[in-house]
C-alpha cells in the first residue's frame, strides 16, 4: 500500500471533566517532522506522543493539536477547596515577604484556574487519571484516521504513476522500433543530397559514403539508453508494487529516466524519435509531480 504525505485526522473524547480534541494534519516534507501543540501541563508527555506519531508516519510534516474544554457548561460546579487554599496561602506569603496586599475578593478567587470544577470530575478523579495513557489513546485514534486518508490518497497517486509508466513503456517501444530506421533514413537522405549536388564535376566515393554513415550510426546509437530505460521501468514498477516508503526512491528513478530520455533526444537526429522524446518528458514531469506527494 502506498501513502500520500498529505492527510487529516481528528478525534474527541471526554475524560476527567474535559472534552479533549485531537487534530492531526500532515503535508509534504523531506523528512519526518512532528510539531505538537497542547496545554503546557502535558508537555512532559511530548516525547511519548512524538514517538507514537513516528510509528504511524514515516515522512512528512505532521502538526498535532491537542485542546481541552471544561464540560462545566450545563453541569453543576463544585469548589476545589485545595486549589483555593493554595491561592490564598500564596497571596499571604507574598504579603509577608513583599508587603503586598493579599486580599482576594470572591470573584477574583473564583476566576483563577481550577478553583471551580464540574461535579462530574471530582478532584480525586482528576488526580487518579493516567493522562499520558489518555493522550496516547486519543492521539492514536486521530492518527488512524490520518493514515487511512493518506493511504487512500496514496493509492490514487500510485495508480496515476502506473498509468504514466505504461505510457512511457509504450513510447519506449516506439523508440526501439524506430531506432534502426534512423541510419537508413540518414543514408537515403545523404544519397539524395549528393544526387542533387551532382553536376558531373565529382565522383561519389562509396567507401567515403559508407564511412560517413558508419560514423553517424555510432553517434546516434541509443541502444544503451533504451536498455537502461527498460531497467528503470522495471525498478519503478517493482517499487510502486511494494508497501515501503517510496517517494525518495521514485524521485531518484524519475531523475535517471529523464537523464536517459534527454540523451536520446540529443543523440537521435530524427523527427519521429524527437516527438516521442517530448512525449516521454511530459509524462515524466507529471509522474514527478505525483511522486513528490508520496511518503
Amino acid at each position: 500500500m502506498s501513502f500520500s504525505m498529505t492527510g487529516y485526522g481528528q478525534f474527541a473524547m471526554n475524560r476527567g471533566g474535559y472534552k479533549i480534541q485531537f487534530e492531526v494534519k500532515s503535508v509534504n516534507h523531506r523528512y519526518c517532522e512532528v510539531v505538537l501543540r497542547m496545554p503546557r501541563e502535558w508537555n512532559s508527555f511530548e516525547e511519548g506522543l512524538r514517538r507514537l506519531v513516528q510509528q504511524h508516519v514515516r515522512r512528512g510534516r505532521i502538526d498535532v493539536y491537542i485542546t481541552r474544554e471544561s464540560e462545566a457548561s450545563g453541569s453543576t460546579m463544585m469548589l476545589n477547596r485545595a486549589a483555593a487554599d493554595s491561592y490564598i496561602r500564596a497571596a499571604r506569603e507574598l504579603e509577608r515577604i513583599y508587603g503586598m496586599d493579599s486580599r482576594l475578593s470572591a470573584a477574583e478567587l473564583l476566576a483563577l484556574p481550577d478553583v471551580m470544577l464540574p461535579t462530574e470530575a471530582p478532584v480525586a478523579e482528576q488526580e487518579e487519571l493516567d493522562w499520558e495513557a489518555v493522550l496516547q489513546e486519543g492521539l492514536g485514534q486521530a492518527l488512524a484516521e490520518l493514515v487511512s486518508m493518506r493511504g487512500s490518497e496514496g493509492n490514487h497517486l500510485t495508480a496515476d504513476c502506473r498509468l504514466r509508466l505504461r505510457n512511457l513503456t509504450a513510447a519506449h517501444q516506439e523508440l526501439a522500433r524506430l531506432a534502426p530506421t534512423v541510419v537508413d533514413d540518414y543514408r537515403t537522405k545523404l544519397r539524395q543530397r549528393l544526387s542533387e549536388l551532382q553536376d558531373g564535376s565529382f565522383v561519389v566515393d562509396e567507401f567515403r559514403l559508407g564511412m560517413e554513415v558508419a560514423l553517424f550510426a555510432d553517434r546516434c546509437s541509443i541502444d544503451e539508453e533504451l536498455a537502461r530505460l527498460r531497467s528503470h521501468f522495471d525498478q519503478c514498477s517493482e517499487l510502486l508494487g511494494n508497501s515501503e516508503a517510496k517517494g525518495r526512491k521514485l524521485d531518484f528513478l524519475i531523475q535517471e529516466m529523464n537523464r536517459e530520455v534527454n540523451t536520446i533526444g540529443s543523440k537521435a537526429n530524427h523527427l519521429a524519435l524527437g516527438s516521442h522524446v517530448v512525449e516521454m518528458k511530459a509524462e515524466l514531469e507529471k509522474m514527478r509531480e505525483q511522486a513528490a506527494n508520496l511518503e
